[in-house]
C-alpha cells in the first residue's frame, strides 16, 4: 500500500518498503509546476500568490531546492531555512524582508519557538512584522519542526503599512 504525505513544499511517498521518496511540488519551488505520485497531475497551488501590493508567501519548510529536510531535528537550523525561503519567494516578487508585515510560525513543539525566534531576530533584526505561533500536532513531512508562513507588503504603498516606520 502506497502511503502519500503532501504539503506547499513537499511530497513523501511511502511505498511500505521502508524507502522514501520525495518529488518536488511548485509549492516552494519558484513556481515550477512538477508532477507528483498521483499521476502526474500538477500541484494546485503557487508558492507565493499577489493582490495588489499584499504578497502572501505560502508556509514555507526547511527544504532545499532537491527537497530534502535541512537539519533533521535541528530547530534553529530548520528556523533559518524557513525564514530564507521566504526571503528567496519574496525577492522573486520585487520584495524585501523589510517588507513583511506579518510572519505565521507552525511548531510541532512549543520547546522550539526560542530558535526560531532566535534565527529571525538574527537573520532580520530591524524586522518589525506582526507574528503569531502555534503549536501543531505535526507537519506533513517527516522530520520537519517548522513551517512558516508571511505576508508582505511590496516597497512604495506606504500607507498600507500601518503601525511601521
Amino acid at each position: 500500500m502506497t502511503n502519500e504525505q503532501k504539503s506547499g513544499d513537499d511530497e513523501v511517498t511511502n511505498d511500505g518498503s521502508g524507502e522514501r521518496r520525495k518529488v518536488q511540488s511548485e509549492a516552494g519551488s519558484g513556481g515550477e509546476v512538477t508532477g507528483n505520485s498521483t499521476g502526474g497531475a500538477p500541484r494546485a497551488w503557487p508558492p507565493t500568490t499577489t493582490s495588489g501590493d499584499l504578497l502572501f508567501v505560502s508556509g514555507q519548510l526547511a527544504l532545499d531546492d532537491d527537497g530534502t529536510l535541512f537539519g533533521p531535528a535541528q530547530w534553529d537550523v530548520q528556523a533559518r531555512q524557513c525564514l530564507q525561503r521566504i526571503e528567496r519567494e519574496l525577492h522573486q516578487h520585487g520584495a524585501d524582508m523589510e517588507d513583511v508585515v506579518r510572519l505565521t510560525c507552525y511548531l510541532v513543539d512549543a520547546a522550539g519557538y526560542p530558535a526560531y525566534a532566535q534565527a529571525r531576530l538574527e537573520l532580520y533584526p530591524d524586522l518589525q512584522a506582526a507574528g503569531t505561533s502555534v503549536v501543531v500536532a505535526g507537519l506533513l513531512v517527516e522530520g520537519a519542526l517548522l513551517e512558516v508562513e508571511a505576508t508582505a507588503v511590496r516597497s512604495g504603498n506606504e500607507s498600507d503599512r500601518a503601525g511601521r516606520p
